[in-house]
């Protein structure tokens, strides 16, 4: 409260000034009952970015969104039977103003330095690529800067930490672009009587690294030709890498990230391997499909041409079919 003094007339008169800024509060009250309400609210307002001046109530800065957004929330408290209520205010002490602005930085700054850890601290996954690190960080840092008010502190060395992913992620990918191209005009070698792994793998190979590509199928006793790169048999270049089968370690190492190739790589690997590792639901069918072709056809010349019609229709399927992808993945 500002003291107030009589003037000289003997009117009374504020010792303190009127807050130069407006803001939204929402003053709310809520039923003990459900539990989950006060949980929801509360999550509801941290979300906005609402800063609590005393337990049920909220300020925000007078904005239409915020006003908009705490009329949804006061809507959502009087639907599971509280009360609340959304006002503007005015401070009569400036300095009010004033030390609210620094509680508002202080939480995005707060959030702002969690972030930064998450991309270069302790808990900063080493061996995640600097593309999907680029991507989550980029996401956070959205909904923080959203309601970064007043601008945070913090914000900037944030910013910078993201620039330099953006530019780690750029050189890595300029560097498995490189190394694709590396792979064209070479012959692609693999043991004879190819199933589903080298199928698969030949079918990347035509579609995605090199269409021009040649493919022999030799014993693996066989000198080593010129230009040739070796796939899915001892000492290739291309083989079964931990628990990933070679279609994955193509992807992996040849920086190929798109969805429906994910996708296709799980039912290769649950096929091949048999270790039920994705639990992909289409993985009988398209096994059942590639044992008829196999037993259709014992050239593996044939079975390549086959294949190569198999998995283009499988990978369009994946492609121009997201809430497919979606569901199957869950």
């Amino acid at each position: 409260m500002a003291r107030t003094r009589r003037s000289p007339s003997g009117k009374r008169s504020s010792s303190g000034s009127a807050g130069s800024r407006a803001w939204y509060l929402l003053i709310h009250q809520l039923p003990p009952e459900p539990l989950y309400l006060r949980a929801k609210v509360r999550q509801r307002l941290a979300r906005v970015g609402a800063v609590a001046l005393k337990n049920a109530v909220y300020a925000l800065p007078r904005r239409e969104e915020c006003r908009e957004d705490l009329e949804w929330i006061a809507e959502e408290a009087v639907a599971g039977g509280g009360e609340a209520y959304v006002c503007e205010a005015r401070f009569l002490r400036s300095r009010t103003d004033s030390a609210l602005v620094e509680r508002f930085r202080a939480e995005r700054n707060a959030d702002y330095e969690a972030l930064a850890e998450t991309i270069e601290g302790p808990a900063a996954p080493a061996e995640e690529e600097p593309a999907a690190r680029l991507a989550r960080g980029r996401k956070r840092f959205e909904e923080i800067a959203r309601i970064d008010f007043f601008g945070a502190p913090a914000r900037g060395r944030v910013e910078r930490l993201l620039a330099g992913l953006d530019d780690a992620a750029r050189r890595k990918g300029a560097a498995k672009t490189d190394r694709r191209e590396r792979l064209t005009g070479r012959v692609w070698a693999t043991r004879p009587g190819v199933q589903v792994d080298r199928i698969a793998s030949a079918w990347l190979v035509r579609r995605f690294i090199d269409p021009k590509a040649r493919l022999r199928f030799v014993d693996p006793k066989e000198p080593r030709g010129p230009r040739e790169v070796r796939f899915d048999m001892v000492g290739g270049d291309f083989t079964h890498e931990g628990d990933r089968c070679t279609f994955e370690t193509l992807l992996a190492r040849t920086g190929l990230r798109e969805p429906a190739l994910a996708e296709i790589a799980k039912i290769v690997h649950d096929i091949d391997l048999k270790d039920g590792k994705f639990g992909r639901a289409e993985a009988a069918g398209v096994e059942r499909l590639l044992t008829g072709l196999a037993l259709a056809n014992p050239d593996d010349e044939d079975r390549i041409a086959r294949g190569l019609v198999l998995f283009d229709e499988l990978y369009q399927s994946f492609r121009k079919n997201p809430v497919l992808t979606k569901e199957v993945s869950k």
